[in-house]
């Protein structure tokens, strides 16, 4: 194994990559309340203050570990048609948070001016305002967008059993007859269809279908 391989630099010290690298393990293994500086520095036989040369504190190390997630985002194969493309991405998007342990809540309340994030905010947005949205409905469509994912993954992770029957239990049909009425389409499990559902309720705001359609960046959808 080269020392690059090792997460080490060509003149052998520790690199920034191999910290966040090694802080999404931890989070693999603890989870996000687990995580720290420390817990970081133990798992990679170094001293706390090594860590913190690289990542400064915890909250830069969660922005960090926030983009490389960001990362394993993949662009390649996107449909050419903007929607389809926005839909594609959100589910991708959701797809990255889910390979992660509270990966909806690492990202959630970072801030990360990085690479990975600002691509994906990037294409998203380029596929919002191709399907004829302006400047400010593309901007707050993709706000939107990334707002709902991270609530309804965040859910999604700390979902009790789907046998658990907690809500069903507590809803009483005199005191919440709303809920009573819906109980049954609030079940856990349902998230697949509660993002489809969510999803194409966000997007339905954009414009009709091929009006004001800004011509899009020729073959950028296939970038890699």
């Amino acid at each position: 194994m080269t020392n690059k391989q090792g997460g080490q630099d060509s003149s052998g010290h520790l690199t920034r990559a191999a910290v966040v690298d090694a802080a999404l393990h931890v989070l693999e293994d603890r989870g996000l309340d687990g995580l720290s500086t420390r817990a970081v520095a133990d798992s990679l036989g170094v001293r706390m203050n090594t860590v913190l040369w690289h990542v400064k504190t915890k909250a830069r190390m969660l922005e960090l570990m926030a983009d490389a997630v960001m990362g394993e985002i993949g662009y390649a194969g996107l449909p050419s048609e903007p929607r389809a493309r926005a839909r594609e991405l959100a589910r991708r998007y959701r797809r990255a948070l889910l390979a992660h342990r509270d990966g909806a809540a690492l990202v959630t309340g970072t801030y990360p001016a990085e690479p990975h994030t600002l691509r994906f905010a990037d294409r998203l947005i380029d596929a919002l305002l191709e399907a004829g949205a302006d400047e400010e409905r593309a901007a707050w469509t993709a706000w939107t967008v990334i707002y709902f994912l991270l609530g309804l993954v965040q859910e999604e992770q700390a979902a009790p059993d789907r046998f658990d029957d907690r809500l069903a239990r507590a809803v009483d049909a005199g005191t919440h007859p709303a809920l009573h009425r819906v109980a049954a389409h609030m079940r856990p499990g349902s998230f697949e269809d509660r993002f489809d559902f969510g999803l194409e309720a966000i997007l339905a705001r954009l414009p009709e279908e091929n009006r004001e359609r800004r011509p899009r960046h020729p073959g950028r959808h296939e970038a890699p």
